[in-house]
């Protein structure tokens, strides 16, 4: 059985994590509070160095890697943008060579962020899957060390904006928590256990892409197409074996969310608190409105904790967002 990272592992996780940049905020806005008709804290992963929460988890493999493997020659990775940014940001302080793999279509703005961290980009496949195998590909053909999208360091990695988060706000009776590979819900399930706490974690995965809530609801991986033109930071087709394993364990419900319902939650978050999301930045949002129309129950005179777990979206299509 897969085991979540301890609370000293998690604590060692941030001393390395806290020396390339601080603990991001999480605000109470009285906006949200009045939209969702309850108290809410927000989560912001989206001041970080690379906008997104991947780059602890990033921090915090890189560092494992140089010491497993002084002599490592480079990396490898797919992503469709914020775990290659988090792996070229963290290789720098290594001086370690990042290759990063995207599908074709992807976030041009993301792209270039990669490019400006120093990464060699590769565009291959037309959508993560593909990519993924291909950079597989490349590391053997090259010698390169293969990063996967989910790993046990990545999640001790990004376990630490959650412990930042569960300490500035103990009360929380729930959280939702985007999926794209896992890590980030995982890293939640575990502060959650490191600090003895009992919210429920609410998964969040975009209809149009609904690998991971088939495979909850079904208790077994069941890959599904993606169509998701917003939320490619949920864009999975294949669940994570180790990843499924922990969510079966760790999530107390999973919900669906739409373009459409992404998109007003995208802009929900730039009129109530004036930070960009991404699609999947705003996911949580957006199933923590949906639950407020269809069950307020769920939602009234609770705590609430969201993440806007990245920013990173090009600047024409949110300007479209706003204009709806």
């Amino acid at each position: 059985m897969s085991q979540l990272p301890t609370l000293p592992q998690i604590e060692t996780a941030a001393a390395i994590v806290y020396q390339s940049m601080p603990a991001t905020p999480q605000y109470t806005w009285p906006l949200l509070a009045k939209r969702l008709g309850t108290q809410v804290w927000l989560k912001h992963e989206n001041h970080t160095p690379t906008g997104a929460f991947k780059v602890r988890g990033g921090l915090v493999y890189l560092e494992g890697l140089s010491r497993r493997e002084p002599d490592c020659p480079g990396i490898v990775s797919a992503t469709r943008g914020n775990h290659g940014q988090s792996l070229a940001f963290a290789a720098r302080r290594y001086r370690i060579p990042t290759t990063i793999v995207v599908p074709h279509g992807n976030s041009l703005e993301k792209n270039a962020a990669m490019q400006a961290f120093g990464a060699e980009l590769i565009e291959y496949g037309g959508d993560f899957q593909e990519a993924s195998e291909h950079a597989s590909s490349l590391a053997q053909a090259r010698g390169l060390h293969r990063v996967p999208s989910f790993h046990l360091d990545l999640v001790s990695g990004v376990a630490t904006g959650w412990l930042e988060m569960f300490r500035a706000a103990p009360d929380l009776d729930a959280v939702f928590v985007p999926i794209g590979l896992g890590s980030g819900i995982c890293a939640a399930a575990a502060a959650r256990a490191a600090l003895g706490r009992t919210m429920r974690i609410i998964g969040v995965v975009s209809a149009h892409a609904p690998a991971y809530a088939l495979s909850i609801a079904a208790r077994r991986a069941i890959e599904a197409p993606v169509s998701t033109v917003i939320a490619d930071g949920m864009a999975c087709r294949t669940p994570d074996p180790t990843a499924l394993e922990i969510l079966l364990r760790e999530v107390d419900e999973v919900v669906q969310v739409t373009d459409l319902e992404v998109a007003g939650a995208m802009k929900a978050l730039y009129v109530d608190t004036h930070n960009v999301a991404e699609g999947a930045g705003a996911a949580s949002l957006a199933a923590a409105i949906k639950l407020a129309t269809e069950r307020p129950e769920f939602i009234r005179g609770k705590q609430i904790g969201l993440t806007l777990c990245g920013g990173n979206v090009d600047h024409d299509f949110f300007a479209r967002v706003l204009t709806g």
